[in-house]
């Protein structure tokens, strides 16, 4: 799962218009026109599959633009501004949330999350659950981690995709 992909589950699981995505990405430091966010909004050629081959048959006049990492962590912290408010600054500190790049996207798309939507670990494991996932609050810990620590794992696209899943059914019906 790419980050277009993720971008695309995420606007639909919080049922978010495109000039609201434009806002969430200028909050986030990234300046997109509406017909950018909409162009990062279509699937790349490469997650249309049958048969383990690519379909071939998508409009190749809506060019994609690809999400990098820093893009989609912007979107991510710009999510955080709209829904907490702008965090005031502590002194000797930067006045600007720094794009770390380390993360998996998939580990940064869980913490952001519960960031933006102040979901504890109950809130969590309630959506894995709506998506029929069951995992532990160790687990969970785990994916919560930062990279280097002992106990870090990489959340994969299963995960990623059942928690927008269960997002969807959580925030939709």
């Amino acid at each position: 799962m790419d980050n277009n992909d993720i971008l695309i589950r995420l606007r639909y699981a919080l049922d978010i218009r495109d000039v609201d995505m434009q806002k969430i990405f200028k909050l986030g430091g990234a300046d997109f026109t509406q017909e950018e966010v909409r162009k990062l909004l279509i699937k790349s050629k490469e997650t249309y599959r049958y048969d383990n081959e690519v379909v071939d048959k998508i409009n190749e006049k809506d060019e994609n633009i690809k999400c990098k990492n820093s893009t989609f962590e912007a979107f991510l912290n710009g999510f955080i501004i709209l829904k907490r408010g702008k965090q005031e600054p502590k002194p000797g500190l930067p006045e600007t949330l720094e794009l770390t790049n380390n993360d998996k996207p998939n580990n940064m798309l869980l913490k952001k999350l519960k960031i933006a939507l102040s979901l504890t670990s109950e809130d969590m494991l309630d959506i894995f659950q709506k998506a029929g996932v069951i995992i532990t609050k160790g687990e969970l810990s785990a994916l919560l981690r930062k990279v280097g620590h002992n106990n870090y794992k990489e959340c994969g696209d299963k995960f990623a995709r059942n928690f927008l899943k269960g997002l969807a059914i959580k925030i939709r019906g």
